[in-house]
């Protein structure tokens, strides 16, 4: 196993209302937030993440909630100068997750001073009724505020995250909604399916979802716009320009390192021949306290199966070679997996690289379900 790049996850755990589709760790905001003690103790996190780190420099650092734009451009900046004692991040593509519905300018000229570089502004829809079905606290005029915003603040690479498979969603509302992000000219579009996942109020209480067929429609259709405008799919749910692919987000898909700091986060380290899983406390109260989580080995089965579930997404998939350096484990243990997908169709081989062809990727969990 060779040292493989390394990333930084910041989870930012409050958001102004939390929706009822989401099952990521977000708290609905009451009061204000704690902002200089959630950065010092971001900073005594990353600590305890470092101990046995000898890597210094950053390929990535990626600011996810809950809704990191709550934070002021100060909190951030002083975050910044924590991680500069540590790291060299110079050179790192840095993003910040910003819903429309808390746009300031006055906070995203200070992102962008503090040196963030990406920004990520989260749409879901360019149609009014179902951000109201989706509990979200913008409209469409916000969406195209924050974007503007963004670019007035010098954001030279944005991305538009963007849902279909919506309640009540048709074709036609679906390309509209990717026509309309289009036609702002984002540099990236992360176009995902929504799913309903437990622990959600749309669990408790299911909205009406597109049935399978108006699915499909919507999928290739959406794909061929997509790439009719310019944009390569190179992950599942990922689109961009040339050369535009979000560096952070490969990390994780080509099973990069990546540590993972704040109320709720995850990480993956790689040292001394094992991978290691890292978790930190939900509650931002109790992380507050005790930042310094849990780490787990992961074992080989595992380990197999989470390189794939991974690597897997992108278009371009992976070469056997990248399976020996970031897990240390042979490549002949994906022998059997590797001669039960390929004659399903699930997957082609060019000498090493192993590719998902397009009923690979539509159905990865059917294609995972064959790792022994």
């Amino acid at each position: 196993m060779i040292d493989t790049p390394l990333s930084l996850y910041i989870h930012f755990p409050w958001c102004a209302r939390k929706c009822p589709y989401c099952d990521f760790n977000s708290h609905e905001l009451k009061g204000e937030i704690p902002e200089t003690r959630y950065v010092e103790t971001l900073l005594r996190d990353l600590e305890f993440e470092i101990e046995s780190e000898s890597r210094t420099t950053l390929r990535s650092i990626f600011m996810g909630g809950g809704t990191p734009s709550l934070f002021s451009p100060e909190a951030i900046s002083n975050l910044f100068t924590g991680i500069k004692d540590r790291f060299d991040i110079s050179k790192s593509e840095i993003t910040l997750e910003a819903n429309p519905g808390t746009f300031d300018q006055e906070h995203f000229d200070g992102y962008h001073e503090a040196g963030v570089n990406r920004l990520s502004i989260g749409a879901q829809s360019f149609s009014a009724d179902a951000l109201a079905r989706l509990g979200r606290i913008h409209g469409p005029g916000e969406i195209e505020l924050a974007y503007d915003g963004a670019r007035q603040a010098g954001f030279n690479r944005i991305n538009i995250d963007l849902m279909h498979g919506l309640p009540g969603q048709t074709l036609e509302n679906a390309l509209n909604d990717l026509n309309w992000a289009i036609e702002l000219e984002p540099e990236h579009i992360s176009w995902y399916q929504l799913t309903i996942e437990p622990n959600t109020r749309f669990y408790k209480y299911p909205p009406v979802l597109p049935k399978d067929p108006v699915l499909e429609d919507i999928f290739i259709a959406g794909n061929d716009l997509l790439k009719s405008a310019g944009f390569v799919q190179y992950e599942v749910s990922a689109y961009s320009l040339p050369s535009e692919e979000s560096r952070h987000n490969l990390n994780y898909w080509q099973f990069g390192d990546y540590l993972g700091i704040g109320a709720g986060a995850h990480g993956k380290i790689s040292r001394a021949n094992q991978v290691i899983r890292t978790t930190k406390n939900r509650m931002p109260t109790e992380y507050l306290q005790h930042p310094e989580g849990k780490s787990k080995i992961v074992d080989s089965n595992d380990l197999k199966l989470e390189f794939l579930l991974n690597t897997l997404r992108l278009t371009n998939g992976f070469d056997l070679s990248l399976f020996e350096e970031t897990t240390g484990l042979s490549p002949g243990l994906l022998d059997s997996f590797l001669e039960q997908a390929i004659p399903k169709g699930f997957l082609v081989r060019s000498i090493n690289q192993i590719i998902p062809t397009e009923k690979g990727r539509l159905f990865l969990n059917d294609l995972l379900m064959l790792v022994d």
